[in-house]
């Protein structure tokens, strides 16, 4: 289990230093707005799920830590901790709706840890009467989900089921948001999460998936500001999804600290010297979360991460 928290070492006190000296320097010419009317919103719960893995999935990380190349091993893992069945897709140029309704109707959920979690949520959700966004870097995982919602719950897109990815334009994006919070037969919204940016609102949610880890801890942030900004309603909930013993749970550690470097350069008076970063572990028990009591939620949760004042 990686833990995210900086040691105290001679290694962590150059950087403190390091960084109060180019803070200084650049003190005059950087500027750092921390947005203080998100205060004025019901509130954001932010958690880390760190999920354990299916057999399947195990023996399928394995074979993604042969690769050498960083985006190989994210995208192709990004299809295996959802599901291990979407390996083969993850390399095929051309999937189309078929060859995915062929997979959602054959597979074990089961053996797919994210997807397992994602149908969960999205019957909770449905029987709360909230409306859920999941957001991943890549097109696979989204279709994947985008089909098992049609096939399982029966849901068409368009009117329960909305989209944002790259090749929208703007017409399209404006549609799906209005329709995405406004009608009440909207129910879950899948997006790029390099496609949904700066412009989209979709406070129409109080439920947020992050499917995968980006490298740049503020894309991540801007996703979840897509329904954590003015106009929303209800407490937000995110769950950034990270698989357990995979390179993905590395890639979350490495930005956990650029965020806490982020921090102490921008915050210097809150951060200066040994700190730890507003994360710490939370009991699943006493996390404060109703969706969190269900067991078929919680099931393969291995640790649970809970930020305290992600957006300050």
């Amino acid at each position: 289990m990686v833990e995210y928290t900086l040691q105290k070492d001679d290694n962590f006190e150059r950087k403190v230093s390091v960084i109060h000296d180019l803070r200084e320097m650049t003190s005059k010419v950087l500027h750092y707005y921390k947005g203080d009317f998100l205060d004025e919103l019901p509130g954001l719960v932010d958690f880390t799920v760190v999920l354990d893995l299916s057999h399947r999935q195990k023996e399928e990380v394995k074979k993604l830590k042969r690769f050498q190349r960083k985006f190989k091993i994210s995208a192709a893992g990004s299809a295996v901790y959802l599901h291990p069945e979407l390996k083969s897709f993850s390399e095929n140029s051309v999937v189309t709706d078929d060859m995915m309704d062929k997979l959602v109707e054959e597979v074990d959920l089961k053996e797919g840890a994210k997807a397992n979690f994602f149908l969960n949520m999205l019957n909770l959700c449905e029987a709360a009467g909230e409306k859920l966004l999941v957001f991943s870097q890549y097109l696979i995982p989204l279709r994947f989900l985008e089909r098992l919602s049609v096939k399982r719950k029966g849901w068409h897109p368009g009117v329960q089921i909305f989209s944002i990815t790259g090749d929208a334009n703007n017409d399209q994006r404006e549609r799906a948001m209005d329709q995405f919070n406004n009608s009440p037969e909207a129910k879950v919204f899948f997006g790029s999460i390099k496609a949904c940016g700066e412009g989209i609102s979709l406070v129409g949610a109080s439920r947020i998936i992050i499917l995968d880890v980006h490298l740049n801890p503020s894309v991540t942030r801007q996703a979840i500001g897509r329904a954590f900004r003015p106009g929303q309603k209800k407490k937000v909930y995110a769950y950034r999804l990270v698989a357990s013993g995979s390179p993905e749970e590395e890639d979350h550690s490495t930005c956990f600290n650029k965020e806490l470097i982020a921090k102490m350069w921008f915050e210097w008076n809150q951060y200066r010297g040994n700190r730890d970063f507003d994360i710490e572990p939370v009991d699943v028990d006493e996390c404060n979360d109703l969706f969190l009591d269900s067991p078929l939620l919680r099931k393969d949760i291995r640790a649970l991460y809970k930020r305290l004042s992600p957006f300050s």
